[in-house]
């Protein structure tokens, strides 16, 4: 059996020993501009339960039923897809985001993103990719780390990389872990150098390209059966969750600002009421700031959810991160149709979902879309409004 993050860490350092930490980190510091409801009558809310009614703000569309015949609901999105994508493993790219890796290509394309800082406190974003075998330009491209791993796990996801430091040669060397490597011989032949950027920022890949290096490599397109049955529990664009069920427990949130958890992406997002959607904007500096844009299409990575999770966290010999993935005492937060809960979070097993529940235990009902994970340190300290 693969092994977990701190057996495999403390193996490749020493002085990593998340599993022998003493006390816990602070709680996370949350500003907010109203009060927390301080009644305890409010009876238990059901996430499988939604209002018979909605606010009038919020964005609905009847999707009961597929555009074209032989499409099938997306697990990472649920949204419609052809039937061969959603049967095909989806490719999770690392990708940085400080200011010399911007414009990003590929990125508005993404069913998924997780961001965490690495070294030095810069941003490093993990996209998970569902239709991606007819794509031109992924990237750019940059090295591994061990929690995006254990991320792309969950998936069973292709993982497209620059190499990594050494202490992720043995969780890619498991033979369950299927990546491609742009430094690794016969894989370099999905990757390319775009001559009018410098290096180390001009790193990318084709989706033709890799689905060649993966057929090359004898790795399996479709599920592997490794993963949990489903991942997100979703609700319809018809019956969207508006978070009303949760009454004053229910944040209002249409300004979600991560700079205190990311001081030099300092990255923050904005509710468009006319379509449901969180807008991603960066303040990476003076010519980078601002909304942030795909370069392929000029597009606003544009979100339906948004989760903060704080995870546990050590820091290894030169500055690099480990997060500890697999946990069940963690919190964070869930923003959806401008509004947001408290939410806490487990994840069991390297390749079993990262579940998130809300206050009362019940696991979270996710409206149909694109999800941003933002990853963020125990006791790091975010905003909304």
């Amino acid at each position: 059996m693969m092994k977990n993050t701190r057996v495999l860490l403390a193996a490749a350092a020493v002085m990593f020993a998340l599993c022998g930490c003493g006390e816990d980190l602070d709680s996370p510091i949350i500003s907010e501009e109203s009060e927390s409801s301080s009644s305890a009558e409010e009876s238990q809310p059901s996430a499988t339960v939604l209002p018979e009614s909605l606010p009038p703000n919020i964005v609905t569309e009847d999707d009961s039923s597929p555009p074209h015949e032989g499409m099938v609901r997306s697990r990472l999105t649920n949204e419609w897809v052809d039937a061969e994508v959603a049967a095909a493993r989806p490719i999770a790219v690392m990708i940085p985001n400080e200011s010399a890796a911007i414009p990003q290509y590929g990125l508005s394309q993404a069913s998924v993103i997780y961001e965490a800082n690495v070294e030095g406190r810069m941003s490093r974003m993990m996209a998970i990719f569902e239709d991606w075998q007819d794509m031109e330009k992924i990237g750019n491209i940059r090295s591994l780390r061990t929690y995006f791993a254990y991320w792309a796990f969950e998936w069973d996801a292709f993982i497209v990389h620059y190499g990594g430091p050494y202490f992720i040669n043995d969780l890619i060397a498991e033979p369950s872990t299927q990546h491609i490597d742009g430094n690794a011989g016969s894989d370099s032949i999905a990757f390319y150098r775009d001559p009018g950027r410098s290096m180390p920022h001009n790193g990318y890949a084709t989706g033709s390209g890799l689905a060649k290096v993966i057929q090359q490599k004898g790795y399996s397109f479709t599920d592997r059966g490794l993963t949990d049955s489903y991942h997100y529990n979703f609700t319809t664009k018809a019956s969207p969750n508006a978070l009303t069920q949760y009454g004053l427990d229910a944040k209002n949130a249409v300004y979600i600002d991560m700079s205190g958890c990311y001081p030099l992406t300092r990255c923050y997002f904005e509710y468009n009421e006319n379509d449901g959607l969180y807008y991603r904007s960066q303040h990476l500096s003076s010519s980078t700031d601002g909304p942030h844009i795909d370069g392929a299409n000029n597009e606003q990575l544009a979100f339906k959810n948004v989760l903060v999770q704080y995870v546990k966290y050590e820091e290894l010999a030169g500055g690099y991160l480990v997060f500890q993935c697999h946990d069940t005492t963690r919190d964070g937060w869930y923003f959806t149709n401008g509004k947001g809960i408290h939410v806490n979070w487990e994840k069991t097993s390297d390749y079993g979902a990262t579940r998130f529940y809300d206050d009362y235990g019940n696991e979270i009902l996710m409206n149909t879309g694109k999800t941003m994970i933002c990853v963020v340190e125990e006791g790091d300290s975010f905003t909304f409004r």
